[in-house]
């Protein structure tokens, strides 16, 4: 069994107290969001944990405990999203605190265990191609040799966020643009970005999107049986019929809550509004088996 930590919250960020209280008594329970009657016991013994696969923006609370995870025999690795977002993350730690803390995480585990998430990309009046291609060199450039792989993928408008860039749009007049509606432009783009990846010695992978092959850039999986196996996991299991129709990913159990991310980004699907996030991480017990309980 592969657990993920967490795709509906940073879970390292700021759950990091009832993770490794769950790993020391060795299970946790699940909740289904959307039925809370169906729950179910999950074991985080060794014996039955494939791998953790971590997604992170700010891992450093997590990193003092990895020693104990190595001690009990975990295998994971960490999706680490870094970008340079003031506008649409305000509330994350500066950059360079977050470059850092990247740098001092490959160090730790190897750069093949640490996926630098360059997304999600969006195009708009403030932030245009050109603007990525500049801030994707920059960052690109402070991770040469702490990472070994870079994943992308574009903005997706689901329907909870266009009341929050119409805010915007009326705030500050930020147009979002939809980079599918120049396929020319697009291509020449994720080209660009396949030959930056490449001066700088990383793989590059796209994230369930539909890109022309002479991009360059593969599609790949974030919950990823082949970097599993080249981790020495025995992780030959089905893809997750749960997620979007292009995911390539394998089954996993995800151990997070939506509404329960203080980050708050403005793009973020699995957050509410900022209420919601306050009356649900409310229901957050550290030393309870439910990672927020739903009554």
């Amino acid at each position: 069994m592969i657990i993920s930590a967490s795709r509906r919250t940073d879970l390292p960020a700021f759950y990091t107290p009832w993770f490794i209280q769950r790993i020391e008594e060795g299970f946790c329970r699940w909740q289904n969001p959307f039925n809370p009657k169906q729950t179910k016991f999950v074991s985080l013994r060794p014996e039955d944990v494939t791998a953790f696969v971590f997604w992170s923006k700010n891992p450093k609370p997590l990193l003092p405990y990895l020693p104990l995870l190595d001690r009990y025999g975990y295998r994971y690795y960490f999706q680490y999203t870094l970008n340079s977002y003031p506008l649409f993350e305000p509330l994350l730690p500066e950059l360079s605190e977050r470059l850092a803390v990247f740098r001092k995480l490959s160090q730790q585990l190897g750069a093949e265990r640490v996926v630098w998430r360059y997304d999600p990309i969006i195009i708009s009046s403030a932030t245009p191609f050109q603007h990525h291609l500049s801030t994707f060199d920059q960052l690109a450039s402070s991770l040469e040799g702490a990472a070994g792989r870079v994943v992308i993928s574009f903005f997706d408008y689901y329907p909870k966020l266009k009341l929050r860039f119409a805010a915007l749009e009326q705030t500050s007049g930020i147009k979002l643009q939809d980079p599918f509606s120049t396929p020319q432009q697009l291509r020449e783009f994720c080209q660009n970005l396949a030959e930056i990846a490449v001066k700088y010695g990383m793989e590059i992978f796209s994230c369930c999107e539909d890109l022309p092959e002479e991009c360059g850039i593969q599609p790949g999986a974030c919950i990823d049986g082949a970097l599993l196996a080249a981790m020495g996991v025995d992780a030959m299991l089905p893809k997750d019929k749960g997620q979007r129709e292009n995911c390539l990913c394998r089954i996993s159990t995800d151990l997070g809550a939506y509404n329960t991310c203080r980050h708050n980004c403005l793009y973020c699907y699995a957050n509410g509004s900022p209420k919601a996030v306050e009356r649900r991480i409310s229901c957050h017990d550290p030393a309870d088996p439910y990672f927020c309980r739903i009554k």
